[in-house]
């Protein structure tokens, strides 16, 4: 199920691999940890052939921004027990710190799709904790 254009930042936590399908359409795919003190992990896959090269030069412990279509999608495991996998399929990918350009593949956001977010501080008072739903 795809839910959304999701932007996120992360180090990579399993190196860059690249795979052929049966019509021989290259798909690379990399792991990309999140979360700041805990580990949050998401799978990036990478169908486009522009960015072939970025996702080349990537290795273990680079940190990348990642542009693209939010999916989940659910699977059992051999308990019987439903886990969620995060995947998202990425257009753009940005190496953070060595300043290399973004690559991204064709469709570039117009000024309406960017949302900024101000340095407000939100009150607690309009969501209590137990109520967030993730």
């Amino acid at each position: 199920m795809t839910l959304a254009k999701a932007a996120v930042t992360g180090t990579i936590f399993r190196a860059p691999e690249k795979r052929f399908t049966q019509n021989n359409v290259p798909v690379s795919s990399f792991v990309l940890n999140i979360g700041d003190r805990e580990e949050m992990l998401i799978r990036v896959i990478v169908k486009r052939t522009v960015l072939d090269d970025v996702v080349s030069s990537l290795s273990k412990d680079d940190r990348v921004l990642v542009e693209g279509r939010l999916q989940i999608t659910a699977v059992k495991n051999e308990n019987g027990a439903e886990r969620r996998i995060y995947e998202i399929d990425a257009n753009t990918i940005e190496p953070m710190g060595a300043g290399a350009p973004a690559v991204s593949s064709g469709s570039s956001a117009s000024g309406e799709d960017i949302v900024k977010f101000s340095q407000e501080e939100f009150s607690d008072e309009l969501i209590g904790e137990d109520e967030i739903p993730f």
